[in-house]
């Protein structure tokens, strides 16, 4: 359908290379690492104590993921975004388990595209 997928992780650029190499990426991963791009599409915030607590006992370091001590990851988000830079579709759903399903994001691409 003519469009490029770019994927964003909070992970520092090591971590994004890591994960690259790891699954075989094909599509464009990019590292967020200082929250620039999260911050801007306003989808980034701030990771309480608790739930830093909760990350740690199952292993995930954020600090060390990222290289960062903002604490802040992105509310996991898919957006179409055309040649001129305008947002064309958005699904943001904080709750990481439930993802845009393919059907949506096709009839959302074929719409952006007319």
């Amino acid at each position: 359908m003519g469009f490029q997928i770019i994927a964003v992780s909070p992970d520092r650029p090591a971590k994004v290379r890591e994960t690259i190499e790891k699954h075989k990426i094909a599509f464009t991963l990019l590292s967020d690492s200082e929250m620039t791009a999260s911050r801007a599409f306003r989808i980034a915030y701030k990771v309480d104590e608790a739930t830093l607590k909760l990350l740690a006992q199952n292993g995930i370091d954020l600090e060390a993921a990222s290289g960062e001590k903002h604490h802040e990851l992105p509310v996991p988000a898919v957006f179409l975004v055309a040649m001129n830079g305008l947002i064309q579709f958005e699904y943001i759903k904080p709750d990481y388990t439930v993802r845009a399903h393919p059907d949506v994001l096709l009839a959302a691409a074929r719409v952006s595209r007319k």
